[in-house]
């Protein structure tokens, strides 16, 4: 009986997925490095099919002029709202609130210009 009682256990354990936390750096390539490029300098693979350049994420004077709940806006509710590109989709079915928080210190430490809101 402790057998059949054991092998359900150990399958159920094998079959258990632990989902690891993405890092921003991870969902920074996974969404953003195709329009923003691999170095955050604007120069992804897609800029060849759009007719605005992506922010260059690494260029200080531009990115420390955007407070941290407008960049938070704009990954969340896509450029449109904040009077951007509408090419920028919204990341709030994707990314969870803290994830783009994460992604918000990210992007300050890609333009050196982490001085919060």
């Amino acid at each position: 009986m402790r057998n059949r009682l054991l092998l359900p256990v150990l399958l159920a354990t094998c079959c258990i997925q632990v989902q690891a936390k993405e890092t921003p750096a991870d969902n920074y390539k996974a969404y953003c490095v195709q329009c923003h490029g691999g170095d955050g300098k604007g120069g992804g693979v897609n800029i060849r099919d759009i007719a605005v350049v992506p922010r260059d994420h690494t260029d200080v004077k531009s990115m420390s002029g955007r407070s941290d709940e407008t960049l938070f806006k704009a990954i969340k509710e896509g450029g449109a709202s904040i009077d951007k590109s509408i090419l920028m989709p919204p990341w709030d079915a994707t990314l969870s609130d803290e994830e783009i928080k994460d992604m918000v210190q990210y992007l300050r430490v890609l333009c050196k210009c982490n001085f919060g809101s």
